[in-house]
């Protein structure tokens, strides 16, 4: 009696996805912005960065980081999921704990000491993307190395020079998120963003 050798079916390939490294660039980059403005003195209300720290900045920016799971990116997926994490782990922390803390300055010193570190590994594997990404990286690390000095200290003048260093990661994250979405649309380099430093 013969016998009938089971039929493989073949899954249908996967939908192809967008890149989401543009969009979660533009998220922090707002965020970024917000915040680094209110710290350089720069605004005059309330904490107008708040609400994008957890919709943009922190939900946004960890649906790119998702996305980017989904394009075997593990970089893209490392970074947009963390600093997604961030921004509403500090939402969190200025709605619920900042009142509540008898030094709020050093608490948020450690979690900006705590990102620094984890920043650090990131901007040197960055490099081996390209010097848009790296630029960002780098001006972060810089933000982040200066507020938590500046929070540790208790000097509004570090915590002030901090916002304007904040202010210009911001405009780099802008940059790189525009080159990739021109660049995506044209199918070619329209914005350069350099090549990697490292490979």
């Amino acid at each position: 009696m013969s016998q009938t050798m089971p039929q493989v079916v073949q899954a249908p390939p996967a939908p192809v996805v967008a890149d989401p490294a543009p969009l979660g660039l533009a998220a922090f980059a707002l965020t970024t912005f917000l915040l680094s403005a209110k710290n350089a003195g720069w605004t005059h209300g309330g904490d107008a960065w708040l609400g994008y720290a957890f919709a943009y900045g922190g939900f946004i920016q960890l649906l790119a980081g998702m996305w980017e799971f989904r394009r075997l990116n593990v970089f893209g997926a490392t970074a947009f999921s963390t600093y997604g994490g961030f921004w509403i782990g500090l939402g969190l922390f200025v709605l619920l704990a900042e009142a509540k803390s008898t030094n709020p300055l050093n608490d948020l010193g450690w979690i900006l000491l705590a990102f620094a570190i984890f920043n650090t590994y990131m901007m040197f594997w960055s490099a081996r993307i390209n010097r848009a990404v790296f630029g960002v990286f780098f001006t972060l690390e810089a933000t982040e190395i200066i507020l938590f000095l500046g929070f540790f200290s208790n000097t509004s003048g570090i915590i002030k020079l901090g916002g304007y260093v904040g202010i210009i990661t911001a405009l780099v994250a802008w940059y790189a998120s525009a080159s990739g979405v021109v660049n995506g649309m044209s199918g070619r380099p329209v914005l350069p963003v350099g090549t990697p430093m490292w490979k």
